[in-house]
């Protein structure tokens, strides 16, 4: 091949290359500390490149991310306990976050404690997931990545919602799915609203309700039409944060302490606070009448710095 057109070729494959960059940049950390050392810990570094992989380099998506673009997030799988047959105990840290507009800041998207997550895995074995099958070959198997799946979902709903309104309904619904086909199996929970209050059938059933439609609406008005205004509209900025918790508020009235409330919240506080702590006293006092409503974990944050 003749050198310029090599060069010509090998630049538009690094073009394309990048215009197909997957969705997520995730960094996964698995911690094992609390399994004995008669186990070989080196599977749980095995693990942890196989759910690096498994994560950011599948597609998730149709969409076209430039690298840039990708969504920084961390998933954290702390095993606590191992059984017998490869299976272990675990929870999952899911954290994500969203660019601000105009600034090198990243507000929290979602930051959750999944307690329950039973898994079985065979150092090497290959990380298979499939929409139309999620129960795969093995529940025990297919649960963990049924639930990373369930989780990559959930942050690309999250993050569509705060660009466009509605815009995660398709990821919700891919997530939704997971729940309705999830793996069963003795131990295996979280897929089911039986589980417990806060769980993974609780998070999307909230997420999907059109019940709760509003609340969509305030995630897109908090982010969009207040978080990315805050550079050059810091006034009209606070004023659609202010209508996105009227609207929450809304919610939260008709039918208190749901879990994508509590989702919400989860992180923000120190956010919140910033946001109103150089705003107007009338904004100030109205900011800190509905947060009272609706985050009462960090109300003396809100106090201290609103009042």
């Amino acid at each position: 091949m003749p050198r310029k057109f090599f060069i010509l070729f090998s630049f538009t494959w690094l073009v394309l290359a990048g215009a197909r960059a997957q969705e997520l940049q995730a960094t996964v950390t698995v911690l094992a500390n609390r399994v004995p050392n008669t186990i070989d810990h080196k599977i749980f570094r095995t693990l942890q490149t196989a759910l690096t992989t498994f994560i950011n380099t599948r597609k998730w998506t149709t969409e076209t991310f430039q690298t840039v673009e990708r969504i920084p997030c961390n998933f954290l799988l702390n095993i606590s306990q191992s059984l017998d047959n490869s299976e272990y105990q675990a929870s999952l840290t899911v954290q994500a976050a969203r660019p601000v507009f105009n600034s090198s800041y990243t507000s929290p998207l979602i930051n959750m404690i999944d307690e329950n997550v039973l898994f079985r895995y065979v150092e090497y074995q290959s990380l298979d997931f499939n929409e139309t099958r999620v129960q795969g070959s093995e529940p025990f198997a297919a649960n963990l990545t049924a639930t990373v799946a369930y989780y990559v979902y959930a942050i690309l709903g999250l993050h569509f919602d705060s660009f466009s309104l509605r815009g995660g309904d398709a990821y919700f619904q891919k997530a939704e799915n997971i729940v309705n086909n999830a793996p069963e199996g003795a131990n295996i929970v979280g897929w089911k609203a039986f589980d417990g209050v806060r769980n993974r059938y609780w998070m999307m059933e909230n997420l999907t309700n059109t019940k709760y439609t509003l609340m969509h609406d305030a995630f897109y008005n908090y982010y969009r039409l207040g978080l990315d205004q805050m550079y050059d509209k810091e006034q009209d900025a606070r004023a659609g944060i202010l209508n996105a918790l009227n609207q929450m508020n809304t919610v939260n009235s008709e039918t208190p302490n749901i879990m994508i409330l509590q989702l919400f919240f989860q992180g923000k506080g120190n956010e919140i606070s910033k946001i109103f702590k150089n705003g107007t006293p009338d904004e100030k006092n109205r900011a800190l009448d509905l947060l009272t409503k609706l985050d009462i974990t960090n109300i003396n944050r809100y106090k201290q710095d609103l009042q």
